[in-house]
């Protein structure tokens, strides 16, 4: 099979309408969950749909997260001095996680061992970058995630 024939994890995922029910979805737990909701109260009703785009983008879909929010440092910004812990970050994952069981997403080995490693990864650097004294680097890469790999992998 030459790599031209593999999909993307984007495409794998359902595209952009399944991201954006994923992060809808979740983002309805979110509110409910008593560890997240403090965190989230101030949520504009547009976080899902950036959100979705964001994790598009990365799993290998279109540039709309870069060109229409400002890419990887953007989204550093939007965790700068919000004191994430530990605790916040595990309940976090495995809401996400769970919703996308709920909601049937791909389950094959393969995907989610990529997807729980994007998860994993990203939200360990939402804590970093949460931590106060953190700058943002203007010209941070966007991570793009493959089949176990990192195609391109933040250096911050």
């Amino acid at each position: 099979m030459s790599e031209q024939s593999v999909p993307t994890l984007y495409e794998w995922v359902g595209g952009i309408d399944a991201l954006n029910r994923l992060t809808a979805r979740f983002y309805q737990r979110v509110k409910a969950d008593a560890l997240l909701a403090p965190v989230f109260e101030h949520m504009n009703a547009d976080h899902p749909a950036h959100v979705a785009a964001f994790l598009g983008e990365v799993l290998g879909g279109p540039t709309t997260y870069s060109e229409q929010h400002g890419g990887h440092p953007h989204m550093v910004r939007q965790h700068l001095n919000k004191h994430l812990t530990q605790e916040l970050r595990r309940q976090w994952v495995g809401l996400l996680l769970g919703t996308a069981d709920e909601l049937g997403m791909p389950d094959d080995p393969e995907f989610r061992s990529a997807l729980v490693g994007y998860i994993e990864w990203g939200s360990r650097l939402a804590v970093i970058n949460s931590q106060p004294g953190v700058t943002v680097d203007v010209d941070a890469p966007m991570p793009k995630w493959g089949w176990g790999e990192v195609k391109r992998p933040y250096q911050g």
